[in-house]
């Protein structure tokens, strides 16, 4: 006979523990965090840097900090049990759990609801196809930070890194302070791929050029790399005849874009969105199947974690909840749709019951904007929210309160929009 809890959740980062005190604070007795790694706190452990929690917790900390911090809140909770050195091998869809622990083997959990809190992954260079030979020295800029920062290992000393995703600007700055040299950081879009805060720090107070529109057309070296290819794109991320060069280095460092991890989303056959690449949630977090919830870089790719906490503490209260018996019943399902020049938004769609009801949208635009910008949110062509921004930047994401005295009178789909000009 399987072990019940009231609240299981998968992943032991900031999510998974934000989403653990908000599931204790909600009433839920019993509750389990699964984690494998050999310690909580997921991703941050590696994160040395500062620049953690302002939002969250109204104080500067390093990765490591935070992660301490989340984990100081939740350990001595008699309601709350992780188990590190645990890999989840299935979630099912009548909230069972199949994982392997080496102390208690092979272990069938069940849960009155589910929270998935997995994180992401990033983007290998067989993702991209980068062409050239296969030499020592190409990594992932989050398994050198790992290398650095963790295991006390250089990987290279001549660093080219492609991609400016915050990872990969912020290894540059550490690279640079181990006395390494950063030869170039390489973006085939026109714009960062970072936070304006990480270009700054991390390029420009240590001199390291960045290179819009270009990207690696070869590697080059045969037992390790000697050197890359590098070329112009044009507006068709295709390489441009006649704009390559050389540059010299011993180490690739790859800062592609992150994946979150949904092979057990997967698994149990979840509704996936395309460009998220993560479940489909409505305002409570909850999935297309029932008492399972997700929440942080599972549902979709963040820049801070303050924002994945707030959220996984809105998976953890209405998980609790409806491990409790006491979730809300909805008597409409209004869609969220995406308007002028905003990508994604989560939730995707709001499960409602005519009661007031906070709910907050989090939105990435689809291009850099500067000037005279209002962010709008209408329902059935009337306007429900409105903020007028002076900048907008794919790599910031956005995240708005609708007046909860609104909420609860929507009747038809939601669209947000970014507009220009006013």
């Amino acid at each position: 006979m399987s072990e019940l809890y009231d609240v299981i959740i998968v992943g032991g980062g900031p999510a998974g523990l934000s989403a653990a005190l908000a599931a204790q604070q909600n009433g839920a007795k019993k509750i389990l965090v699964l984690e494998r790694d050999r310690e909580p706190g997921g991703i941050l452990q590696q994160c040395v840097h500062n620049g953690f929690g302002l939002h969250h917790f109204k104080e500067e900390l390093t990765g490591p900090g935070y992660a301490q911090r989340c984990y100081d809140l939740v350990k001595d909770l008699p309601e709350v049990e992780i188990l590190v050195d645990t890999m989840v091998l299935e979630v099912r869809k009548d909230k069972s759990v199949l994982a392997v622990n080496p102390k208690r083997g092979v272990m069938e959990l069940r849960g009155k609801s589910i929270i998935l809190t997995m994180g992401c992954r990033e983007r290998t260079r067989g993702a991209i196809r980068i062409p050239g030979t296969r030499p020592a020295g190409v990594y992932t800029a989050g398994a050198a930070q790992r290398m650095v920062n963790m295991e006390g290992y250089i990987p290279g000393r001549k660093i080219v890194i492609l991609g400016s995703g915050d990872i990969g600007l912020i290894m540059a700055r550490r690279m640079s302070l181990e006395g390494c040299k950063v030869q170039a950081v390489l973006e085939i879009c026109p714009f960062s791929n970072g936070l304006t805060r990480n270009i700054v720090q991390c390029l420009n107070d240590y001199d390291i050029p960045l290179h819009l529109s270009h990207t690696i057309v070869a590697i080059h070296g045969k037992d390790r790399v000697t050197g890359i290819t590098v070329a112009k794109v044009d507006d068709k991320m295709r390489p441009i005849p006649g704009t390559e060069f050389e540059i010299d280095c011993d180490t690739v460092l790859l800062s592609v874009g992150l994946i979150p991890e949904n092979e057990l989303s997967n698994g149990l056959g979840l509704a996936m969105h395309p460009l998220t690449s993560g479940p489909i949630v409505d305002q409570r977090r909850e999935t297309s199947e029932p008492g399972i919830f997700a929440a942080g870089n599972v549902v979709h790719v963040h820049d801070l974690v303050d924002f994945v906490s707030d959220e996984a503490e809105i998976a953890g209260k209405f998980a609790a909840k409806t491990a409790l018996g006491e979730g809300a019943k909805a008597d409409r399902d209004l869609a969220v749709t995406t308007g002028e020049n905003v990508r994604t938004c989560v939730p995707q769609h709001l499960r409602l019951s005519g009661t007031a009801e906070k709910v907050r949208l989090f939105m990435r635009v689809t291009k850099p904007m500067r000037g005279k910008l209002k962010l709008k949110v209408t329902s059935g062509g009337e306007e429900v929210f409105a903020k007028p921004l002076m900048i907008a930047k794919p790599s910031e994401m956005i995240a708005v309160d609708l007046p909860e005295a609104k909420v609860g009178g929507l009747s038809s789909d939601l669209t947000v929009a970014l507009e220009e000009g006013n």
